[in-house]
């Protein structure tokens, strides 16, 4: 096996594991036994151990007493908090990157993403074109500290988004939804984005919450 620093050690474990929990490879509640991953990967337990204490601190991981680690569970209030959180932070990436982006730009990039999502043929694909287009508001929103809040919700939203893809996109209804975003920008209208945001927001919510009960 390859040899890494300590750090890109930590950094290889926490990127295989949270890929595996965030596109539910893990079921929910399972618990990570720490002996089963060094046989795995093939590191020692240190590495192993810090990243699930990074996992943890990003709600993907919780621990109980006398069992361990263990994957998040999901419940109906959980799904309401996090969508409600996200969107918070998203329409405030709007606002300011329609205050201080430049419009033609941001169009280009959204098109770019909306396309990618209509031609995706996977769960994978779908997710990572839905990522990269809500991130174009964060990238000209000029603020960092609404980034960095918002990478510490990250992993939760693209565990609902792979939940929802799972369950069933709504492709049709969601292009119309990213259409109406991109036409609003072009109208300078920053509710209008936000609405539309909701719009597919809301309907994601109604389908991941459905599918906890299926």
């Amino acid at each position: 096996m390859t040899k890494f620093d300590k750090r890109s050690l930590v950094d290889m474990v926490y990127e295989e594991l949270r890929e595996d929990i965030i596109t539910l490879k893990y079921p929910f509640g399972s618990k990570i036994n720490v002996n089963e991953l060094q046989g795995k990967i093939g590191v020692s337990c240190t590495p192993i151990r810090e990243a699930l204490n990074r996992l943890q601190q990003e709600g993907l991981i919780i621990y109980k007493n006398k069992v361990g680690a263990q994957v998040l569970t999901i419940e109906k209030h959980d799904v309401e908090a996090i969508q409600e959180l996200a969107m918070t932070l998203h329409c405030a990436a709007i606002r300011m990157s329609m205050k201080r982006g430049n419009h033609e730009l941001m169009l280009k990039e959204l098109r770019k993403q909306r396309d990618a999502f209509a031609k995706a043929k996977t769960n994978e694909a779908s997710v990572a074109a839905v990522f990269q287009l809500v991130g174009v508001f964060y990238h000209y929103s000029g603020n960092e500290r609404l980034d960095h809040t918002m990478i510490s919700i990250q992993g939760l939203q693209l565990l609902l988004r792979h939940m929802y893809a799972k369950a069933g996109v709504r492709k049709v209804e969601d292009l119309a939804d990213y259409d109406a975003m991109i036409a609003a920008i072009q109208n300078d209208d920053p509710d209008a984005v936000c609405a539309a945001l909701q719009r597919k927001t809301g309907r994601a919510t109604k389908v991941i919450i459905d599918s906890l009960h299926t």
